[in-house]
């Protein structure tokens, strides 16, 4: 007999193959884990009932990357100190080839947030930048949006235990699970009917700002004080895009934002993160970043600053931003009270930022443009992009129009525009 769980975690894989990658029949499914890692073999039932999906839905072939929390810490404990800049080919090679063949790519993300915790942040940062170096033609296609392709989350009792640090394992990985299918609206009767009409409130936000071609954003809030640039050209989306292979996809289950990218030589000022940063395994924690002429220039945690500064001289491009995200306080995750300690969820509760890569298809004709034409226009390149939460109930964030005015675009965290 199936279980509750069993048929919200069904519902769950059919939700992320039709509304997250909307395979299409013919196409080939890679599932993989994030950085080119593997996903945890605990989520073995959520990668089948995804695989029953996929083949459901008219797949060619469904292929898993399979990976080992245990055999990376063996690598920090044992492995020569100068081979953490190498990274497996075939991990690289083997996505890039889905990308080349217009197949479709899912990402679970599943992390142990302490997992690196203690690690040696120069070896830490050797390895992240060994990876985004071997799936670069991953990152750089998913960029482009050459295909469809998606990233949801996956419980696992270590990562739940942080969340839930009261609860037995067994019992926060169950809460986390609930959660999970909370914010991705799981929980609904018709689940597919409930993304549709929460896609089309965010795609006419989008259009609004669109409409309005602001050239810059000012932020205040407590520790902030920031003004970002936007470029001539700029397009704000929003949950739905329309991937080089024909299909439209969902690329964040869940996704709460209306994004777009920043001038990469125009971001002056100084923001506070609202909300922890996760990142290689490493929890960066009480954060402020001061960007002058574009450039992040000081970096202060009370947590894993020294994996911060590393993150920021990963290249030329890792210290400029390539991401700006309005996401209203009042959205569902912000209202859980939940701190995730994952950018997937994190993010959809919060206004952020991120440093790193900027999306090509985030400016008028990006896809089409070399990197240097980007460059010129104002878009960030970079091996990176990490976000980060800057939003609160205290936030405030205005437009500033050609001609220099300001026009309200956020109030306390809110959207103070009508659509």
């Amino acid at each position: 007999m199936t279980t509750k769980f069993e048929k919200s975690l069904q519902k769950y894989a059919e939700l992320t193959v039709r509304v997250g990658v909307n395979l299409r029949a013919g196409q080939r499914l890679l599932i993989r884990g994030p950085m080119g890692y593997g996903v945890p073999h605990s989520l073995k039932p959520l990668v089948h009932y995804l695989a029953e999906a996929a083949y459901k839905a008219g797949a060619r072939f469904v292929d898993v990357m399979w990976g080992d929390d245990q055999l990376e810490l063996l690598r920090y404990k044992y492995a020569p100190r100068d081979s953490f800049d190498e990274f497996p080919l075939w991990k690289g090679t083997g996505p890039a080839d889905y990308c080349r063949r217009g197949d479709a790519i899912l990402t679970i993300s599943a992390t142990n947030p302490d997992l690196l915790a203690g690690q040696d942040p120069e070896l830490v940062a050797a390895s992240t930048t060994a990876a985004y170096k071997g799936i670069k033609e991953l990152l750089d296609s998913t960029s482009r949006n050459d295909v469809n392709w998606c990233v949801i989350a996956g419980a696992r009792a270590d990562w739940a235990s942080k969340i839930f640090p009261k609860l037995t394992p067994e019992k926060a990985e169950a809460k986390l699970w609930d959660a999970i299918f909370r914010m991705c609206r799981v929980d609904r009767d018709d689940p597919v009917a409930a993304w549709q009409e929460h896609v089309r409130d965010l795609t006419s936000r989008s259009k609004y700002l669109n409409g309005r071609q602001y050239t810059a954003l000012k932020y205040t809030a407590p520790g902030t004080d920031l003004t970002i640039g936007l470029p001539k050209g700029h397009l704000w989306l929003a949950a739905r895009a329309l991937a080089h292979n024909g299909v439209e996809f969902t690329a964040n289950l869940p996704t709460e934002e209306v994004f777009t990218l920043p001038d990469l030589r125009r971001a002056d000022g100084v923001v506070a993160a609202t909300k922890p940063l996760n990142h290689a395994g490493v929890l960066i924690e009480d954060f402020s970043v001061t960007f002058k002429d574009g450039r992040a220039v000081e970096v202060k945690a009370k947590k894993g600053e020294a994996t911060l500064k590393k993150m920021i001289e990963t290249d030329e491009g890792a210290a400029r931003l390539g991401e700006v995200a309005l996401v209203p306080n009042s959205s569902p995750i912000s209202q859980s009270g939940l701190m995730f300690y994952n950018t997937l969820f994190d993010e959809n509760a919060s206004c952020h930022i991120a440093l790193g890569k900027a999306y090509k298809f985030t400016l008028q004709g990006g896809t089409e443009m070399s990197d240097e034409e980007f460059a010129a226009r104002g878009g960030n390149g970079s091996l990176i992009h990490v976000d980060f939460m800057i939003g609160s109930g205290e936030m405030n964030i205005d437009g500033i129009t050609e001609s220099g005015g300001a026009e309200p675009i956020m109030r306390k965290g809110e959207w103070a525009f009508k659509v």
